[in-house]
């Protein structure tokens, strides 16, 4: 799925533009024990009690693909004939209706999810007509070929509140309110089926971590029976080790440079054409970017079977999970120096007397400790 795709669900998921006719939950303790189980009618809910619930539902269609949103994709095997996919598509046909089937995907979600507090499983059904949209993007409601039947989960830790002093308006005073039992944003969820090329697809589901650190594995082996790629964040260390490890004495700050610059520039250029399909990097583009850095072809070689043991044969990645486009850092174990990233021409290493230096071109505005201060002209330092 795509952003647009994305975004084109995520708008309906509130209480006036919905068909989702009710919202199901189960409360789960630390003990992995269900506290309740329960059901509540969109329809007759309090306003205010809806929009939080939808709220909690609509953030688990949150965040960057890749990096928070992850596609699944299940074999044609698994869609011909398997205990996940079948579950998957029986508590969609039913709506939620049925108690057992609600049951069984709630014991999967309890064998495998552990949380630092109590959760709540919430889980809905909503039914899209599609509108017809045309080349220049314009929705004609009226024309709707096909509807779109999705669940829509979403998994929230449960955290309890301190005691706090808090007013009460009769009295007109403050008094103890003790501790609260707060629904936090989810931690995990899903969208099943996918909602590809604005039509249902269910071979893939779209899979949500809150957290680029944690991708829940063991709740996606149970519930999809799929691999999943790294967490976005051991993606970026996994490449950074990889060009450490690779590439040895070729691995400069030139060379490093040039990399985040290209991988930077190539996400620019994605942004400005709006192509609706996320930008991925494969093995060859890296390949090509540390060839044109004068790199090995023994070292070009190695890189190409580290990476492929890394991330699997021929993988691709989402750019944003191997560089940040939003900075550039250089650390040594006693300084680290951040810069922009369309800036980093300012920085160079050098050999001054036997000794390495990171030099950085400081012609104005120069502070320390938020203090401005001059540095007076002298004599140039010679290599």
């Amino acid at each position: 799925m795509n952003n647009k795709e994305i975004g084109e669900i995520r708008r309906r998921v509130r209480r006036d533009r919905s068909n989702m006719t009710a919202i199901y939950g189960c409360y789960v303790n630390e003990n992995k024990e269900i506290i309740s189980e329960f059901h509540q009618s969109t329809g007759i809910m309090p306003e205010n009690e809806a929009d939080k619930y939808f709220g909690l539902m609509r953030r688990a269609l949150s965040g960057s693909i890749g990096k928070n949103l992850i596609d699944i994709t299940f074999k044609t095997s698994q869609v011909a004939a398997s205990e996940e996919h079948k579950l998957l598509m029986d508590l969609r046909s039913s709506k939620l209706k049925e108690e057992q089937l609600r049951l069984a995907f709630y014991n999967k979600v309890i064998e495998t999810v552990s949380l630092e507090s109590n959760y709540l499983i919430l889980i809905g059904c909503d039914s899209y007509d599609v509108p017809f949209k045309s080349r220049d993007d314009s929705t004609q409601a009226d024309a709707s070929n096909e509807v779109f039947t999705y669940l829509l989960c979403a998994i929230c830790p449960v955290k309890q509140t301190k005691p706090n002093l808090h007013y009460i308006p009769e009295s007109k005073e403050f008094h103890d309110g003790g501790m609260l039992n707060i629904v936090s944003a989810p931690e995990l969820g899903f969208l099943f089926p996918a909602f590809d090329n604005r039509s249902t697809n269910i071979y893939n589901a779209l899979y949500y971590t809150h957290s680029p650190k944690e991708n829940h594995e063991s709740f996606v082996s149970a519930v999809f029976n799929t691999p999943i790629p790294k967490p976005a964040a051991e993606q970026k260390k996994t490449f950074e080790a990889l060009l450490t490890r690779t590439l040895d004495e070729d691995c400069s700050l030139d060379l490093v440079q040039t990399v985040h610059d290209q991988i930077c520039q190539r996400i620019e250029l994605h942004k400005e054409s709006k192509i609706p399909e996320p930008l991925m990097i494969g093995k060859e583009d890296v390949k090509g970017v540390l060839s044109s850095c004068g790199v090995s072809e023994e070292h070009l070689a190695k890189f190409s079977v580290d990476y492929d043991e890394a991330f699997g044969f021929e993988a691709n990645l989402h750019p944003k999970n191997i560089i940040d486009d939003k900075r550039f850092e250089i650390h040594t174990p006693d300084v680290s120096i951040k810069v922009a990233p369309d800036r980093t021409d300012l920085i160079e290493t050098r050999i001054i007397g036997g000794v390495k230096y990171i030099m950085i071109c400081a012609e104005e505005d120069v502070e320390v400790n938020g203090v401005s201060i001059h540095i007076a002209d002298g004599e140039p330092a010679t290599v």
